[in-house]
Parts: C-alpha cells; sequence; structure tokens
C-alpha cells in the first residue's frame, strides 16, 4: 500500500514547512512503513543552515522519522483528527552522513511496540542506499485540544 501527498495530509497535522514526507511508498500496517523527503534548496531552514554550506538539520531527519512513524499510528486510529502523536522520547540517534539539497531521503521504520496509546519504533534515513541517520523514537497518543485542569483559567 501507498500514499501520495493528499492522502499524507489526511493523517498528519503537519503542514508546510513542517511537514516532512512526500510520499509513502511501502505500508505494513502496525509493522513497517517506507517513506520518501525530497530535500530541495528551497527548504526554509537551508537559508541558515548553514549559508554557503547547506545541510538538512539533524533534529529534522529525526522529526521525518518521527512523522513517518505516526502515519502508521494514526491510521489505526478512528478518532485521528482529534488526537496528535508526540515524542516521549529519542534513544541512539546517530547522524551518519550530510543530507543536502538535491538528496531524496528514504525513511524507513520498522514498529518495536505498538499500542493504542503509545508506541516505539526504530527508524533509519538513507540517501542514495548508505545510512544517514538512525534512531530509536517512542510516542505518545494525546488529545489534539488541551484539556483544561480544574481551577486553571477563567470563565
Amino acid at each position: 500500500m501507498t500514499f501520495a501527498i493528499q492522502e499524507i495530509l489526511d493523517f498528519l497535522p503537519h503542514r508546510y514547512p513542517f511537514l516532512l514526507i512526500d510520499r509513502v511508498v511501502e505500508f505494513e500496517r502496525t509493522k513497517r512503513l517506507v517513506a520518501i523527503k525530497n530535500v530541495t534548496i528551497n527548504e526554509p531552514f537551508f537559508q541558515g543552515h548553514f549559508p554557503g554550506h547547506p545541510i538538512m538539520p539533524g533534529v529534522l531527519v529525526v522529526e521525518a522519522m518521527a512523522q513517518a512513524g505516526a502515519i502508521i499510528m494514526l491510521v489505526e486510529i478512528a478518532d485521528r483528527d482529534k488526537k496528535l502523536i508526540v515524542f516521549t522520547g529519542i534513544e541512539r540517534a546517530k547522524f551518519r552522513q550530510s543530507v543536502t539539497p538535491g538528496d531524496q531521503l528514504r525513511i524507513e521504520v520498522d514498529v518495536l511496540s505498538f499500542r493504542s496509546r503509545a508506541g516505539r519504533i526504530e527508524g533509519k534515513a538513507y540517501v542514495d542506499g548508505k545510512l544517514a541517520c538512525e534512531a530509536t523514537l517512542t510516542c505518545m497518543v494525546v488529545p489534539r485540544v488541551r484539556e483544561r485542569r480544574a481551577g486553571a483559567g477563567g470563565e
């Protein structure tokens, strides 16, 4: 199963400039997903990271892996328009090579554990078949609208 950009927009709440998934090319429910991010010089972060030597920030490569993992969870949630998937942990992140304009990032995520309210994935990002980044990510499902705490705020 694959997803084009319109289907990705149906699952993820992210929008420009923070949507970091362009296409899903492989998908196995609750198990695995492979996504593509086409990296262009038009990305807003290249203006300052770094002038004359543009490199995609490693944290954004990890974010792309997290967005791919979020799709796996959100597909299974019936009321996903009322939920967000948020990071709760990043472990063993390693950056092996730079990601630069013109690269196509292949993001592979494998589910390590999956529950209705939390998940753990292993993510790897490749450029031209070479490992650029890897990390283990944990996340949690939370309401999209913050619930008010008793005694907080005015009426």
